[in-house]
């Protein structure tokens, strides 16, 4: 019983932990809750979050809440599997990160699960790929202090620096928070780094790596507070997100890569300006893309804004 019944209604506990006269007072709970945002595989979704959401509705039928779900949103992840089997200490087949973390630091192992795949889809665990994970991280290391050595102070500019790191903020924001994708953030990062380190010293470059910093800091803390110090910045972590410019972001075209089930089927020159909609319109429209479609169902329509346009069908 105690498993289930008090990861139930723990989260309401949490609002009150120091209460010795109750479970908690109704009205720190009706203030912080509900939970924003909930993530866990699919046995949280099918298993725990029944319990809690019968706990929640019970209480809530009692008077002794004001709310009747217990979680705003729910994220699902996949299942990190070894040798094509699920990851599990009853199979003892769990391969802990310990070992990586010592041997590469544990930025460069957080980095490297985070990137493996989308986190809503199930990954083949390799410790392949953790070497070149540690030396992206190494390289950022080397361009950030060739860029606080050589770039100017307050250098951001209008400039293709500045232009690419404010694209990369809105891509990043984009993936992180409606898109809920975090591997794609991280090949942003790496993209936007490529772009300011053949010129360390040009205009924008300060910025442009700040921007990579500060966007790379949810995955690597350790490493960017630390460069963020070497830009001579303190305290990343009590920084707010950076923001977009939108006047920066504007181009009058862009050029549209359609896909057809995840390859890659058309590209097209579109205005800049198109909606979504717009945008799924031209993608369906191109006879490359109808000869792939050959009268199939779309599924699911992925956008990424200025970029691709992803057709599921079957």
């Amino acid at each position: 019983m105690d498993t289930f019944v008090d990861s139930s209604w723990y989260f309401l506990r949490y609002c009150d932990p120091q209460n010795e006269t109750a479970p908690f007072d109704r009205e720190l709970v009706d203030y912080w809750g509900p939970v924003d945002f909930y993530q866990g595989g699919v046995d949280h979704a099918t298993v725990h979050m029944i319990y809690a959401r019968f706990f929640q509705m019970a209480l809530n039928d009692l008077g002794l809440v004001g709310f009747r779900e217990p979680f705003a949103h729910f994220h699902g992840n996949g299942w990190v599997q070894l040798g094509g089997s699920r990851m599990s200490k009853s199979k003892g087949n769990v391969s802990g990160p310990d070992a990586l973390v010592d041997a590469y630091g544990a930025d460069a192992v957080r980095l490297r699960i985070l990137f493996m795949g989308p986190a809503d889809q199930d990954m083949e665990w390799t410790d392949s790929g953790i070497e070149g994970m540690s030396r992206f991280v190494r390289r950022l290391w080397r361009i950030a202090l060739e860029v606080a050595e050589n770039a100017p102070e307050d250098d951001a500019g209008e400039g293709p620096l500045a232009r690419k790191a404010h694209e990369t903020i809105a891509k990043v924001t984009d993936d992180i928070g409606r898109r809920e994708q975090f591997n794609t953030p991280i090949a942003a990062v790496m993209e936007l780094v490529n772009e300011i380190a053949p010129a360390p010293g040009s205009p924008g470059a300060r910025f442009a790596m700040e921007t990579a910093i500060s966007l790379i800091q949810p995955y690597a803390p350790h490493v960017a507070e630390e460069l963020w110090e070497q830009l001579g910045r303190t305290r990343l972590w009590m920084e707010p997100w950076p923001q977009a410019d939108a006047a920066l972001l504007e181009r009058e075209t862009f050029e549209l890569v359609i896909q057809v089930n995840g390859r890659v089927r058309d590209r097209l020159e579109v205005g800049g300006d198109l909606s979504e909609d717009e945008l799924v319109a031209r993608a369906t429209e191109s006879p490359r893309v109808q000869a792939h479609l050959n009268g199939k169902e779309i599924r699911q329509v992925f956008v990424v804004p200025g970029k691709l346009v992803n057709l599921v069908v079957g």
